[in-house]
């Protein structure tokens, strides 16, 4: 049966699994052409969460049974305590961290090389890259930005931390098995041996409804009921996003005030109406931004 046309269907949590630590809140070294929340150096809506701030809802969080973590921004390695924040957060569970990375230089990826073998989970460093070339990559996420880029990845690849190379739809063609093989070639011939590369729809939201397009009328889940099978491909079926302004539904939505769930974890952990046009992307197309 489907919903009445002006009425959306509701996500409930399914599971608590996963929290997004956004530590940069929307704080970014970049201003990327694409960035569905239009981080840059200037953007100051969602300011960077400190030590204690991250710890505090670290606790709160293992005791609701979260079992990994994601750290993110904006660009976490302009946080200070970016370090400290990811030692605590691998204390309780694997944890990814999300980064452009400019700012891996050669001490940067030898500490979290230490990081990661002291650790009893796993750390993981996805770096996020628009295609094989200067000329493709620059013109998404800024002129020069390519070399700096390839540097971070050479130097995590130099300290034995083989990263998760992100591509999203800005770099052209990126969703063919043609751009996928020049992919992957390009990031074998940086020294990468077993290179991992997950290539992301583009939500047309933020900076990237003015590069390319906002979304049309027609894209939204209005009217739609959808089965488990499918809740349970969404994200915020299974986790939140903490936030210096508290705790959001996903890592996606942080420019929509609606999507601000509570101050607390334990206040989050209802349903959430899919309203929103993204939504759509992440229905239909499988977005997760999980690895």
């Amino acid at each position: 049966m489907k919903l009445e046309p002006d009425t959306f269907p509701h996500s409930p949590l399914l599971a608590f699994d996963t929290l997004w630590l956004q530590v940069a809140g929307t704080l970014c070294n970049l201003k990327c052409a694409h960035c569905f929340i239009s981080c840059s150096p200037t953007n100051h809506a969602h300011e960077m969460m400190s030590l204690g701030e991250v710890t505090s809802i670290l606790r709160e969080a293992e005791a609701l049974g979260v079992k990994e973590y994601y750290v993110t921004g904006g660009e976490p390695f302009l946080n200070r305590e970016i370090l400290a924040i990811l030692d605590a957060t691998l204390q309780q569970g694997p944890a990814t961290v999300l980064t452009n990375g400019v700012l891996i230089h050669r001490e940067m990826a030898a500490a979290l090389k230490r990081l990661s073998e002291r650790s009893s989970y796993s750390l993981d460093v996805r770096v996020s890259l628009e295609g094989w070339d200067a000329a493709t990559n620059d013109r998404v996420r800024g002129e020069g930005t390519f070399a700096r880029i390839v540097d971070g990845i050479h130097n995590l690849n130099s300290e034995g931390l083989n990263p998760v190379v992100t591509v999203s739809e800005a770099c052209d063609g990126a969703g063919s098995s043609a751009a996928r093989r020049a992919l992957l070639s390009f990031l074998r011939s940086l020294g990468l041996p077993k290179p991992r590369l997950k290539v992301m729809p583009l939500l047309r939201i933020g900076a990237e409804a003015d590069r390319s397009r906002s979304y049309g009328r027609g894209e939204s889940l209005a009217g739609l009921t959808l089965a488990t099978r499918d809740i349970e491909r969404l994200q915020c079926s299974s986790c939140r996003a903490a936030t210096a302004r508290g705790v959001y539904v996903c890592p996606i939505l942080l420019d929509y005030e609606e999507a601000r769930m509570s101050p607390s974890l334990a206040g989050s952990l209802r349903p959430f109406e899919l309203r929103y046009a993204a939504c759509h992307t992440c229905h239909f197309e499988g977005l997760t931004c999980r690895t």
